[in-house]
């Protein structure tokens, strides 16, 4: 029986770990190699190799309700997407809040992870543990959650750019970058339009004389104020509009793209992608539209698009020039693909991802399955004769990473418990056998991104068997209210405490608070609004939100069709917002 937890790593995954084993009266020992909790969202100013790490301009791509965990909301006052150090504040509040601080061993690096010589019968490992000071250990203990993340080992492809090694200037991996000190006036190449790399590119273009952004296959940019100017991640992100998506793939993704270019042509601007657009013609050209259309997928939703929101006023002011890849450097030069030469460089940054490595692990536990981890949803190797190995937060997603770890957590807690049973090896290597098909067709780039997932599906999937998904038409029967929340609203996290085990008498009111707390940081001035009648008849109030249905469609149809049928459930959203508020329905 399952009793003591080995959790390696105090990051976010770290510390949702140490959580759910609490809340399945497990006995977990966290095991931190620095001396505070936080990962990679906690700056240091002179990382260590082999830990995550950031720059200090880092905002976080995810509004808060949706990155929060599903039973601790945000406080109000914090912004919707949060500075790092305002995100260590909320982790900092989460441990203290459940008091997991106790629970983590500092300054203690994980050297090995073995299995006992019983582990077919014990499932037992035995962990080595090395104290700042020299000092090592060995404990046993009854379950491993491995919980490193994928951001330690940066991926420096220096064969792919011949002459990097007699480059007279200076070449660094993103890993390093801290901050545009030092870039004064200097001409600067980043390789490379992911995340960091567009962030970098920025950051340096307010002081570099010239920022020169290279780029392979070119990428999506959106912004993290969507429409109104509410946080971007919480429009077209309800159960509904995944629906849509999935029955009308073509429909929903050339609005998206369509919306996207409105805010500025990507194709004008250098950035429009590569992936997908000569798969599509070439299919619609020789086999047939019906066919191009169900190759949607290799468009927007094929790739993490940048979350961005200056680079494009950085390009239209000539401070970032979009080149495309580099064919090689000479001396202070760099020569790309296109013909085109850039001379006196000065650095080079090469935004270029990162490798995954379990170094304390034993070799061959985690096999490769075609780029990817060979781990049963993404979490447990299916190989072991006991299941008492767990890797969380080792994923990706068009969304925030937080909410799957948690579940992952969760999941793998009541299956160290025998309360959930994993399938047997055979049926656990051919469903990774099928998603790793379904990847390799559904998502472009794969190889430097195995671990992506479609989020509401994937979260939904796992809560199905730990029993948390929210039941849908029974919540639009008895709270109408919370039912279409849930429904045509974000999919935030609070939806998986609603029922089941973990259940949390907090989840409805976090649900129907969370438009709140999404506005309250914006009311530092109160802007004046019109007197209005505190009371109003039903027959007036009937008129009012019907002629409020009829005008905000018109005015859809009329001036924002697009933006409509990219995200339809968004007028559905505010017709059920207007009558609530004229009905005072909750």
């Amino acid at each position: 029986m399952v009793r003591t937890v080995a959790v390696i790593g105090a990051g976010p995954s770290g510390l949702t770990s140490i959580k759910s084993c609490l809340e399945e009266g497990l006995e977990p020992t966290c095991f931190e190699s620095s001396e505070d909790i936080g990962g990679l969202w906690r700056f240091k100013e002179h990382p260590d190799p082999g830990r995550a790490n950031i720059y200090q301009s880092v905002i976080i791509n995810s509004s808060k309700e949706m990155m929060s965990y599903s039973d601790f909301p945000p406080p109000a006052h914090l912004p919707n997407n949060m500075h790092h150090s305002q995100l260590l504040i909320y982790l900092r509040l989460y441990a203290e809040t459940f008091d997991l601080f106790k629970h983590i061993v500092f300054q203690t690096t994980v050297v090995s992870v073995r299995q006992r010589p019983d582990f077919p019968v014990s499932g037992q490992w035995e962990v080595e543990t090395e104290r700042t000071e020299g000092q090592r250990e060995t404990q046993v203990f009854d379950a491993v959650m491995v919980c490193t993340g994928h951001f330690t080992q940066p991926h420096l492809p220096l064969n792919d750019f011949p002459g990097i090694e007699e480059f007279e200037g200076r070449y660094l991996h993103s890993w390093e970058y801290r901050s545009a000190e030092g870039l004064q006036g200097k001409r600067v190449v980043v390789v490379g339009i992911g995340n960091s790399g567009g962030d970098i590119a920025v950051d340096a273009s307010r002081v570099a004389e010239q920022v020169y952004l290279s780029t392979r296959k070119g990428a999506w940019v959106v912004s993290r104020v969507g429409a109104g100017g509410l946080p971007g991640d919480l429009v077209g992100a309800s159960r509904l509009d995944k629906l849509l998506q999935k029955l009308f793939p073509s429909w929903i993704t050339r609005m998206m793209e369509n919306n996207l270019n409105q805010s500025f042509d990507h194709r004008l601007y250098g950035l429009q992608p590569k992936h997908g657009y000569a798969l599509y013609k070439y299919i619609s050209i020789y086999l047939s539209d019906w066919l191009a259309d169900r190759s949607i997928y290799f468009r927007f939703f094929a790739q993490i698009p940048v979350v961005n929101d200056d680079l494009p006023g950085r390009i239209i002011s000539g401070r970032v020039l979009i080149k495309p890849n580099i064919r090689e450097i000479r001396g202070s030069s760099v020569a790309f693909e296109d013909g085109s030469v850039v001379d006196k460089v000065d650095v080079v940054v090469f935004a270029t991802g990162y490798n995954y490595d379990f170094p304390f692990l034993p070799s061959g536990l985690l096999a490769n399955s075609n780029h990817r981890l060979s781990l049963y949803r993404h979490v447990f190797p299916p190989g072991l004769a006991r299941p008492s190995l767990a890797v969380v937060g080792f994923i990706c997603n068009l969304g925030a990473i937080n909410p799957l770890a948690e579940m992952q957590a969760r999941w793998a807690t009541r299956v160290f418990k025998g309360l959930l049973t994993l399938p047997s090896e055979e049926a656990m290597l051919q469903d990774i056998k099928r998603d790793t098909s379904t990847l390799q067709n559904r998502f472009a780039c794969l190889e430097r991104h195995p671990l992506q997932v479609d989020h509401i599906p994937y979260l939904d999937s796992m809560a199905e068997e730990l029993g948390v998904r929210p039941n849908l038409l029974g919540l639009l029967l008895r709270e109408p209210g919370v039912g279409l929340r849930v429904l045509l609203g974000p999919c935030t996290p609070y939806q998986y405490r609603l029922r089941g085990p973990g259940q949390w008498d907090g989840a409805r009111q976090a649900i129907l608070t969370q438009w709140e707390r999404v506005a309250q940081p914006f009311r530092t001035r109160i802007a004046a609004q019109p007197e209005s009648k505190t009371r109003a008849s039903c027959s007036l109030r009937l008129t009012l939100t019907l002629s409020g249905a009829v005008l905000l469609l018109t005015l859809y149809t009329r001036h924002s069709l697009s933006s409509l049928l990219s995200h339809p459930t968004g007028l559905l959203y505010k017709m059920y917002s207007l009558s609530e508020t004229m009905w005072g329905w909750k």
